[in-house]
């Protein structure tokens, strides 16, 4: 082979060489910023992804953000694991389900999602999602059919949405647990009205009306029928500035029941109210061991 001959074919290979180079730079230039966006992404922005996919039937929300290893779920409908949740797009896709978040709070690795639900008919529902390392580990949730004729002219999800007073985050939580102890576990029910600014109190309950005055009459209609509320144990509590988010366990009319509710807290007091009550289902039902909390 002459010089000439030579030169070209050590050109064309070093340009090829180069070329393939330059292809690989380019590619892992490429998944390196989709990695970094991924990364970027607050642990929020996450929850409210995986949730859409519930709606998009798209699993690569849920392959990026839950672990694989690690999942907890706490909704006794859905099997254990990561699997359990991605098994279940297609028929969630199937039956046209929807989710339209509302609010989203977070307090150190957990976040709280409150959304209406289209799933086989309107819902309201919180999501808690706990986070470890960037990832989703657990999950709980509270699901209720959605009330539209209210007793206080609001519905189950509309209201205050503006996260603020995030100095205040502490004591509000503080706040708020007393409250959950003092009152809705009877444990100093003389305190009640201290948590209120007179009668000024926005009620999201669709069975109860505004104010002191509305949860009274409610309380006292219901000891007529017989129907008694009682709360034992609350197993988590989610603050973020003035709202603060308290999952409790006790009893609704004698059964079972898993008690979420959301307080606005304004100047030092309870402002605002909404509630998610679901009822738990019987051990021999669950698809999952995690139990309910």
């Amino acid at each position: 082979m002459n010089k000439t001959i030579l030169s070209i074919s050590l050109f064309l290979v070093l340009a090829i060489v180069l070329a393939a180079c330059g292809n690989n730079s380019s590619e892992t230039e490429s998944n390196s910023n989709q990695n970094q966006e991924v990364s970027e992404l607050t642990n929020k922005e996450k929850a409210v992804a995986v949730l859409e996919s519930l709606e998009s039937g798209e699993k690569e929300a849920i392959e990026s953000f839950v672990s694989s290893e690690t999942y907890i779920q706490h909704n006794l409908n859905f099997e254990n694991g990561r699997e359990g949740l991605t098994g279940s797009l297609d028929y969630l896709k199937s039956i046209g389900t929807k989710v339209e978040v509302k609010r989203v709070i977070e307090d150190g690795e957990l976040v709280a999602v409150h959304s209406e639900y289209e799933l086989n008919g309107p819902k309201a529902i919180f999501d808690i999602f706990r986070f470890e390392n960037g990832q989703i580990v657990e999950h709980w949730d509270n699901i209720q059919e959605l009330v539209t004729d209210t007793a206080n002219g609001h519905t189950m999800l509309d209201g205050e949405t503006e996260i603020k007073d995030i100095d205040k985050t502490a004591e509000n939580k503080k706040l708020v647990e007393n409250f959950v102890k003092d009152v809705l576990m009877g444990q100093n029910p003389d305190k009640l009205t201290s948590y209120f600014d007179g009668d000024n109190y926005i009620q999201h309950n669709p069975y109860i009306a505004d104010g002191l005055t509305g949860l009274g009459k409610a309380l006292e209609e219901w000891a007529k029928q017989g129907i008694t509320m009682q709360y034992d144990k609350v197993h988590l509590v989610v603050a973020e500035g003035n709202f603060v988010l308290t999952v409790s366990e006790g009893t609704l009319g004698g059964t079972h029941t898993s008690f979420y509710d959301l307080f606005r807290v304004e100047n030092g007091k309870v402002a605002e109210h909404w509630d998610i009550l679901e009822t738990i289902p019987a051990e021999d039902e669950w698809k999952n061991s995690n139990g309910k909390f």
